[in-house]
């Protein structure tokens, strides 16, 4: 375990933050099995006591993948509602919503900040079924990483950049998968080569990191695809790779130990409290 996520988010002021606040895959397998691996270094051990029930017997990485899995499961949820849990969007110039109505139960969730929301709440209920919590802490690993794929909060009109064909090396693709899973598997990296090759101990990173809330993740994304739509050309090729794979894995870290401080404050009462706590999707 690394010890630096220790220097970790208040649970106690993210539990009172909770209760007082108001098309295509992201990052494919790879990807979210990356932001789990990365994220299962850094819980303390107190969190991984804490999730061992919800995990039945898996790891953060393997329970990432999970809600695309499901997707074509059968079941008004999954063919009808689900899908609005994986991105936002938001017209230039323009906030994102949230309305804290819609996590009251999970198919009125409209999209991942909710999702997000509604998960933690589930985690945090003493109510809540074993069941509840399995599907709640999947999502949440799931989700965190969604939110840092840039064209999860991209614009509404081509889907999040699922409408704009581009060429990665005569493939045609289109930039919403090209950002999802080429730029990721161009490394012909497993995911735990990946994971271990962009994690990092740097304290004072991972402070920066963690003074932050699921609404500044998907601001950070909308004002990285805003960015990537501008210049994006419809073919793409070495110079495109070398630009933006270091935006890749630094989105791809940030959400690993983003989602393992997280985990630690809902979780470790001993977890440090940083300067700032992490808020909910509604706070200033």
């Amino acid at each position: 375990m690394h010890s630096n996520i220790k220097y970790s988010i208040s649970s106690a002021l993210l539990i009172s933050a909770i209760f007082t606040s108001t098309d295509s895959h992201a990052w494919g397998q790879n990807g979210h099995r990356i932001v789990g691996q990365i994220a299962q270094s850094h819980i303390s051990e107190t969190t991984k006591a804490a999730i061992q029930p919800y995990l039945d017997g898996e790891s953060l990485a393997q329970i990432s993948t999970w809600p695309d899995e499901m997707r074509s499961a059968p079941g008004e949820f999954w063919q009808k509602q689900s899908s609005r849990w994986h991105y936002i969007n938001a017209a230039p110039g323009k906030s994102f919503s949230f309305n804290h109505d819609h996590t009251k139960n999970k198919e009125s969730v409209s999209n991942i900040l909710e999702g997000i929301h509604y998960s933690m709440q589930t985690l945090t209920d003493t109510n809540s079924t074993l069941d509840a919590k399995q599907f709640s802490l999947r999502f949440l690993v799931h989700l965190v990483g969604d939110s840092h794929q840039p064209f999860h909060a991209g614009r509404g009109e081509d889907r999040g950049g699922n409408r704009i064909k581009v060429s990665f090396f005569n493939e045609e693709t289109n930039l919403h998968s090209l950002w999802d899973t080429k730029l990721v598997e161009n490394e012909n990296l497993s995911f735990t080569e990946y994971a271990q090759f962009i994690d990092t101990n740097n304290s004072e990173l991972i402070a920066e990191y963690l003074q932050s809330s699921p609404m500044t993740w998907v601001e950070e994304s909308h004002n990285l695809a805003t960015k990537i739509y501008k210049y994006t050309n419809d073919e793409v090729g070495y110079s495109y790779i070398y630009n933006n794979t270091p935006i890749v894995k630094t989105r791809l870290q940030q959400a690993g130990i983003r989602l393992a401080g997280l985990l630690n404050a809902l979780f470790d009462p001993s977890a440090k409290e940083l300067e700032t706590a992490l808020k909910m999707t509604t706070d200033k």
